[in-house]
């Protein structure tokens, strides 16, 4: 095996025979050098309808700064997968100076929120990840003056959310900042190469026995075959061959995309909700009369009486 296709341990991803059930915070060795420290915010994956969202954050002492500039960082997304796994080395080839931190949440946890009555939608989940990465790092003693985070839309409702959070930070919200601030580049390789570790080595959690002690095939493709998104071919061909007409889709799947509604509705079995409306629902609950009286139809099904005395 050649030194370029030697499969690179990437250490915020799941173990080996791991399957990704929730979602989790990984953490690099804190730095030492004294701060203040300068961090960056960026993720991979909004868009996908495949696999976890990904927020990554960067962090090095504002002394750093003018070193962190050479070192290659940029937007993640204009680097090849070979330059992203190398930068990500980097981040951990000077533990003084250099800190990483990701926030890996579940498809499972995405659709459960978006699914909720009421949602929480993909802006909030992606704020909530910021916001706890920050804490997280503050809680650790890294003193944090300057941070510099990718837009989530509009960016001053944003940037004066998290101000009003943490008053002693200096934010900058920007669109594009991964390819303005080198040090949300640095954010972005650690988000990216972490979802990409995620994807190739997925295991899916419907192939785990119940006792956790055996994996079996399950004869879905691998997801990292195709980039995830919507419009993708490969990621439309990898759905419509993964679909099972009763049980779905694999966990995997985000469940709350429109993409993935629409396929149900067209290639899996329809279900039909039996909804006796709310008269049956109040008569059941309704007093007996005569010798039943002030027993209800519930408290008869579970042979529940009244005890008088114990």
């Amino acid at each position: 095996m050649s030194e370029s296709d030697e499969h690179i341990p990437v250490p915020s991803a799941p173990g080996p025979s791991t399957p990704l059930t929730d979602s989790y915070t990984y953490h690099s060795q804190l730095p030492t050098a004294p701060g203040p420290y300068i961090l960056g915010v960026d993720e991979a994956g909004r868009g996908p309808v495949l696999g976890p969202l990904v927020y990554g954050v960067a962090y090095c002492p504002v002394a750093y700064k003018d070193t962190l500039e050479q070192l290659g960082f940029a937007d993640s997304k204009t680097l090849t997968p070979e330059v992203r796994s190398s930068l990500l080395s980097t981040l951990g080839s000077d533990p003084e100076n250099l800190g990483w931190s990701v926030r890996v949440i579940s498809p499972q946890a995405i659709s459960n929120g978006m699914l909720r009555r009421p949602p929480i939608n993909l802006n909030v989940q992606s704020q909530n990840a910021t916001v706890l990465l920050i804490r997280e790092l503050l809680s650790k003693g890294i003193h944090i003056s300057k941070a510099y985070v990718d837009a989530l839309g509009p960016t001053t409702p944003y940037q004066a959310y998290l101000s009003g959070l943490f008053p002693n930070i200096d934010f900058t919200v920007a669109n594009k900042a991964d390819s303005q601030f080198k040090i949300v580049g640095a954010a972005s390789v650690a988000a990216k190469v972490t979802r990409d570790a995620c994807l190739e080595d997925w295991v899916f959690e419907e192939s785990i026995a119940e006792d956790g002690s055996a994996v079996t095939p399950t004869g879905l493709p691998q997801p990292a075959v195709c980039s995830g998104y919507p419009a993708d071919p490969k990621t439309q061909a990898w759905l419509k061959e993964s679909i099972e007409p009763t049980f779905g889709f694999p966990k995997l799947v985000r469940f709350s995309w429109a993409t993935i509604k629409v396929l149900l509705d067209q290639h899996a079995h329809a279900v039909k909700w039996t909804d006796e409306g709310q008269a049956t629902l109040i008569a059941a609950f309704e007093s007996g009369k005569g010798r039943e009286k002030d027993r209800c139809a519930v408290t008869k099904d579970l042979k529940l009486v009244s005890v008088g005395t114990i």
